[in-house]
């Protein structure tokens, strides 16, 4: 059976630096450290942190005060950074940076006094968190069919703003919508949308043309991971998300002479070698990487990690 491994995929530089944050601080300021909700959404990625001696949290009354707290790469609302402030914790912020840019944008927006609209899934972290960085009323929409029930005037000044992990052509339906419905509107293109998302999702769609099956690596709670699986079935091929080797079921295979395999931007590479090695336990395999994009982007750490850090190597 052929394995083919779509590239690129797994790891984002957003989820390299949330991760590399929570392992400095460790060094840095040894067990525990506290994080506000999973840095990522991948169970092996926050077990692996908890072993180490990070302590997972859902609010900010579980740290106690004067603490090393670290805020999710989803980032989060203003109000849990004054909390965090007025608790004298010592926080690092671990947000990627394209949810940041979002945040700035939003900002912007509602300052020029257009009414924001945010596209995206209602109750994910990032969601909430964008919702709670702007100083306003932001209109969550969550599909075409939300945009016709906008309670707005035509001439209303808008402006919309993405959830970074959504599908690039989900969220041009949505932005075309807005676009024929309202005549004062603006936004990011959708090439502002995360490039690891849009990166991802266009492998997917190739990988797909040369395979019976597809496996994406990653977690239940993982937008981009269960929209990677989305978008191979939309291409006619029989697609499973599975956490590791240990959810592949060998009914999958009958008859399949090409699978492919690729990771949401959560998900380890060590887990994808665990479903190769599940996929090899049915029989011999033979494993290719498809041709891609090769992502060379890498995001900083926060000065005061990287400083410390510094004068010891030396």
């Amino acid at each position: 059976m052929r394995v083919i491994l779509a590239q690129p995929r797994g790891f984002c530089a957003g989820v390299v630096r949330a991760i590399e944050i929570v392992d400095r601080a460790l060094q840095h300021h040894g067990a525990p450290v506290y994080v506000r909700h999973e840095i990522v959404h991948n169970r092996h990625v926050v077990d692996n942190l908890r072993q180490k001696g990070a302590r997972f949290v859902e609010e900010l009354d579980e740290v106690p005060q004067g603490a090393v707290a670290i805020f999710s790469a989803h980032g989060v609302a203003q109000s849990v950074e004054r909390d965090a402030q007025a608790r004298g914790l010592d926080v690092l912020d671990a947000t990627c940076p394209l949810v940041t840019k979002v945040h700035v944008q939003g900002r912007q927006y509602v300052a020029a006094g257009r009414t924001l609209i945010l596209i995206g899934h209602a109750g994910h972290p990032e969601v909430e968190g964008t919702i709670g960085q702007i100083p306003g009323k932001v209109l969550l929409v969550q599909s075409e069919a939300e945009v016709a029930q906008l309670d707005l005037a035509l001439d209303t000044p808008l402006a919309y703003v993405t959830q970074t992990t959504l599908s690039v052509d989900d969220t041009r339906g949505i932005i075309d919508a807005l676009l024929r419905r309202f005549n004062d509107i603006v936004g990011p293109d959708t090439r502002d949308i995360c490039y690891a998302t849009q990166n991802r999702q266009a492998a997917v769609r190739e990988l797909s043309k040369e395979v019976d099956v597809l496996l994406v690596v990653g977690a239940t709670n993982s937008s981009n991971s269960n929209r990677l699986r989305e978008i191979g079935s939309e291409s006619g091929v029989a697609s499973y998300l599975v956490a590791d080797g240990s959810e592949v079921k060998p009914e999958w295979f009958t008859n399949v002479r090409a699978v492919g395999i690729t990771a949401g931007a959560s998900a380890p590479e060590e887990m994808v070698e665990n479903v190769i090695d599940a996929l090899r336990a049915l029989g011999p395999v033979d494993v290719t990487t498809m041709a891609g994009r090769e992502e060379k982007v890498e995001f900083k750490l926060p000065s005061k990690l990287m400083q410390p850090l510094a004068a010891r190597e030396v």
